[in-house]
């Protein structure tokens, strides 16, 4: 026995509630469990402590002698007044950690896998990948979608059992889903609860499986469902249809339908969150002189003032003219920049009159190379 005070052993006041003491039990547990620190003895030392502290404080009758006359009442040779006589014994510990919520943990280091319930369980997701085009995704719509799932059987109606017949009461665990042992480790004994091998959890089993499901209650099919896509989707948006996954089990509610939005792109526009941005090329004169234009956005023609001396790359914003904003409502903006466009080839009164230009700004050219004229042009106006 540890000489420790078993209150400051667990961490808790002397005033502590008995569910206090086994949430305290149970964290500390976890923390220092064996399996988790291997070839650790001080961790070994430190939960075969905590598990006799809790062996006492987590019994109410022990507890109340413990708080009378401290260790003193379960040591060898106390008298009855202090616990009779009885030497307590630490080396099995002797815990249902199963009582204490701790049994999937246990599982899993002492073997069993994983526990299964009975009763009714939802059914599993099903997520599938959709793509649509760039307005149907910018006003909203409908997109149809193949899916792939477990659906109910219609001949046994879910039971899994053939036509005329049920499932049964398992007879292995009495319909509980649960079977407990007792397991040896070098810790001592432990009663923990496990899977019930012969019905899976379940508490029943099935005796003549129905001939078109094979005993599953679900049958594999492949439906076109219609999803309802909202204004304002973009790419990579997860849109969830309720009811639409697979069937759930033993009469449980069907799961759900994720899709992932993908949304294809359109030369004309592209997206930045709820702003829609697109490009407009505009001549030379059109900048320096300025001009009023017509850009095409989602929502129609809009006009845009293009003020003199306007550089090239200059964005524009028309308020209110781009997507719908799915979080918190409103509508983006319409961007638009303006991109100066070089011709390639130019008449000759055209290249006179930039010749002329160029004497103008005190620039001389030669004439001889248009194409490098007009080269040089690009690259003075794209600056």
């Amino acid at each position: 026995m540890t000489d420790r005070d078993y209150y400051e052993v667990l961490g808790v006041s002397r005033g502590a509630s008995q569910e206090e003491i086994k949430a305290a039990f149970r964290r500390l547990a976890r923390r220092y469990h064996p399996d988790a620190h291997p070839d650790d003895p001080e961790a070994e030392a430190k939960f075969k402590e905590i598990n006799e502290a809790y062996q006492i404080l987590g019994d109410p009758e022990k507890r109340a002698q413990y708080d009378r006359f401290g260790h003193a009442a379960f040591r060898p040779g106390a008298g009855a007044g202090a616990g009779g006589g009885a030497a307590q014994d630490f080396g099995g510990f002797g815990v249902d950690f199963d009582d204490l919520g701790l049994g999937d943990i246990f599982e899993s280091f002492f073997g069993g896998g994983p526990r299964r319930r009975g009763g009714p369980e939802r059914g599993r997701d099903v997520v599938v990948e959709a793509t649509t085009d760039f307005l149907t995704a910018f006003f909203g719509g409908w997109q149809e979608v193949d899916v792939v799932r477990e659906e109910r059987c219609d001949t046994c109606r879910g039971s899994g059992a053939a036509p005329g017949t049920g499932p049964v009461r398992c007879p292995r665990c009495g319909g509980r889903g649960q079977v407990r042992s007792a397991r040896q480790t070098p810790f001592g004994s432990f009663v923990v609860s496990s899977t019930c091998p012969q019905c899976g959890g379940q508490g029943t089993v099935i005796e003549r499986p129905c001939p078109a499901c094979g005993g599953r209650g679900t049958v594999r099919r492949r439906k076109q469902i219609r999803v309802k896509i909202p204004e304002g989707a973009d790419e990579g948006v997860r849109l969830r249809v309720a009811g639409e996954g697979e069937a759930g089990r033993a009469g449980g509610p069907a799961g759900d339908l994720l899709v992932l939005l993908h949304v294809r792109p359109d030369p004309r526009w592209r997206r930045s969150g709820a702003d829609v941005l697109t490009t407009v090329p505009i001549h030379y004169a059109q900048a320096v002189l300025g001009d009023e234009i017509e850009v095409e956005g989602p929502r129609g023609a809009e006009r845009l003032r293009i003020p003199p001396g306007t550089p090239s790359g200059t964005e524009f914003r028309v308020r209110g003219k781009g997507a719908r904003r799915l979080d918190h409502g409103g509508y983006g903006d319409l961007r638009v920049v303006v991109e100066i466009r070089v011709p390639k080839e130019v008449g000759e009164e055209e290249r006179s009159l930039l010749q002329r230009l160029a004497e103008l700004e005190g620039r001389h050219l030669s004439g001889r190379d248009e194409r490098g004229f007009v080269r040089r042009m690009r690259d003075a106006l794209n600056m």
